[in-house]
C-alpha cells in the first residue's frame, strides 16, 4: 500500500487485532493478492529506529511461509512504542500470530450440517 487514502480506508473500515507490540488492521481489497502497509510513529523512536522496525516487519512478512494462503486483503501494521526494544523473535511471534488469525480454517470447507 502506498497511498494515504488506502491507509485511511484500512483504519476506518478495517477490522483490528491487537498485540503488545503492534495493531494489525485488515480490510478487503479489490485485487487478487494481499498487500502490506506499515506505520511507525515518532513515539517509537528516531528515524533509525523507525526504519529498522519497518525493515524487520517487511522481512518477517516476506519469510512467512503461510503468506500465500492469506485472503485478498490490505493488512496494515501499526507499531506501538514498545516495539523499539523488542527482540526479532518476539516481533516475529507476534506478527505471525496476528496474521494467522486471517488464514482460512484448516480443511478448507465449513463443517457439514446435520
Amino acid at each position: 500500500m502506498r497511498r494515504r487514502t488506502e491507509y485511511l480506508r484500512c483504519y476506518r473500515e478495517g477490522r483490528r487485532r491487537h498485540g503488545d507490540l503492534l495493531i494489525l488492521y485488515a480490510a478487503p481489497n479489490d485485487r487478487d493478492h494481499p498487500r502490506l502497509g506499515i506505520t511507525v510513529g515518532k513515539k517509537v523512536g528516531n528515524s533509525v529506529v523507525r526504519h529498522r522496525v519497518k525493515r524487520r516487519i517487511r522481512e518477517i512478512y516476506r519469510r512467512w511461509s503461510e503468506r500465500s494462503q492469506l485472503p485478498a486483503m490490505d493488512f496494515m501494521v501499526h507499531s506501538k512504542p514498545a516495539i523499539a526494544g523488542a527482540s526479532f523473535p518476539r516481533l516475529t511471534a507476534e506478527l505471525t500470530r496476528l496474521l494467522a488469525t486471517w488464514l482460512p480454517p484448516a480443511g478448507g470447507a465449513s463443517s457439514p450440517g446435520p
